[in-house]
C-alpha cells in the first residue's frame, strides 16, 4: 500500500509543532535542523512504504547502536565522514586554500594530550617484543617546500593487533601516540611499530548493519595524524601502509592515492642510528605540506567531543 499525505495540513502543522516552531522558546538553529530531519524520515517512509515493523527495527538499532558507543564507528563506515572531508575540500577550494598535503578522516580514536617531544619521540611502549619494527620519518614544509621549524605532528596508531591505547585496558597510556616538533628544517622522527589494520566488532551494531549491506568492516594498517603550524592550516590527515588487502577497500572510505605510503625494510637506517635506532627496521616516509592561512578558525582543528586522558585532566 502506497498513501501520499506529506503535503497534508495535518502533516505539515504536526512537523511545525515536532519542531517547536509554535513556540518561543529553544533555539532557532536547532528548530530548523530538526524539522528538515523528521521531515526527510517521514518523506522516506511515504516514498519507501516503510512498514512499523521496520520503523521500529529501526528505532531499536539505534538503542543498540548508543548502548555499544558505536555511533562515531558507524558515522565514517556509512560515509559520513569522507562526506564532511569532500566537502571541506570544496570549501578550500572555494577560499583560495585548497593544495599541500590532502586531509582524510580523523576516526573516533583520538586521544588529547599526548607527551611532546623534539624532533624525535619513541611511539611504543617496548612490550611487544615480537612487533616489526618501524620509524617513521618526514619533513613538513610549507607551499614553496621551505621547511616549518616547531611545527606539530600529533600522531596515532594502532597496535599489532588492531587495537588502540586508553580503548584497550591492556595498552600503557600513551602507548603509540606522541606528539613531535620539528627541527629546524622541519623534520620529524618517530620509533615504533608496524601498526595492524582492524576490524568492526563482529556481533557489535555497526557490523550488523553493513552485514546486511553485503559489506565488511575492516580498514588497512594506517597511521592518523594532526599537523599544525603558526600562520597555516591545521592538517587531520593519515597513511595507507601499502600492500595491506585493505588499502583500497577500507570500510571507513579513507583512502587517497596521495597517502598510500610504502613500507621499506631497510637492513640499517641512517636517519635511525641518528637517534639511537639500530639494526633492521621497517622505514615509512611521510613529507607533508601545510597551507598558509591568516584565518585563525583554520588554523586549528575543528571542535568535536574528543578524549582526554584521566591524567591530563
Amino acid at each position: 500500500m502506497s498513501v501520499k499525505i506529506m503535503e497534508t495540513q495535518e502533516v505539515i502543522e504536526l512537523l511545525e509543532k515536532v519542531a517547536g516552531f509554535d513556540r518561543s522558546g529553544g533555539r532557532d538553529r536547532v528548530k530548523t535542523i530538526i524539522h528538515r530531519v523528521v521531515h526527510d524520515v517521514f518523506q522516506i517512509i511515504e516514498d519507501l512504504d516503510i512498514t512499523p515493523e521496520e520503523f521500529w527495527s529501526a528505532v531499536y538499532y539505534l538503542n543498540e547502536l548508543g548502548k555499544n558507543g558505536e555511533a562515531a564507528l558507524l558515522a565514517p563506515g556509512l560515509g559520513m565522514d569522507k562526506y564532511l572531508d569532500i566537502r571541506m575540500d570544496a570549501e578550500d577550494e572555494q577560499a583560495g586554500l585548497a593544495g599541500g598535503t590532502p586531509r582524510t578522516i580523523e576516526g573516533p580514536l583520538y586521544v588529547a594530550g599526548a607527551p611532546m617531544s623534539e624532533g624525535f619521540a619513541r611511539l611504543d611502549d617496548g612490550t611487544e617484543t615480537g612487533a616489526e619494527i618501524m620509524l617513521l620519518k618526514g619533513v613538513v614544509t610549507d607551499e614553496n617546500n621551505q621547511p616549518l621549524a616547531n611545527a606539530i605532528v600529533d600522531v596515532w596508531h594502532a597496535n599489532s593487533k588492531g587495537a588502540y591505547s586508553y580503548f584497550d585496558s591492556s595498552q600503557s597510556e600513551y602507548n603509540l601516540r606522541r606528539r613531535i616538533k620539528t627541527d629546524a628544517e622541519g623534520r620529524y622522527v618517530a620509533q615504533s611499530i608496524i601498526p595492524s589494520g582492524y576490524g568492526c566488532p563482529p556481533q557489535g551494531s555497526t557490523q550488523a548493519l553493513l552485514t546486511q549491506l553485503g559489506r565488511h568492516g575492516q580498514r588497512p594498517a594506517h597511521i592518523h595524524f594532526f599537523i599544525s603550524a603558526s600562520g597555516h592550516k591545521h592538517l587531520t590527515t593519515q597513511i595507507n601502509l601499502a600492500g595491506d588487502q585493505y588499502t583500497y577497500d577500507d570500510f571507513a572510505f579513507a583512502t587517497r592515492d596521495e597517502l598510500v605510503v610504502a613500507a621499506r625494510p631497510v637492513a640499517h637506517s641512517a636517519e635511525g642510528e641518528r637517534h639511537g635506532v639500530t639494526g633492521p627496521v621497517t622505514e615509512v616516509e611521510f613529507n607533508i605540506r601545510l597551507v598558509p592561512t591568516d584565518r585563525q578558525d583554520r588554523q586549528a582543528m575543528h571542535e568535536r567531543q574528543r578524549v582526554m586522558a584521566p591524567a591530563d585532566t
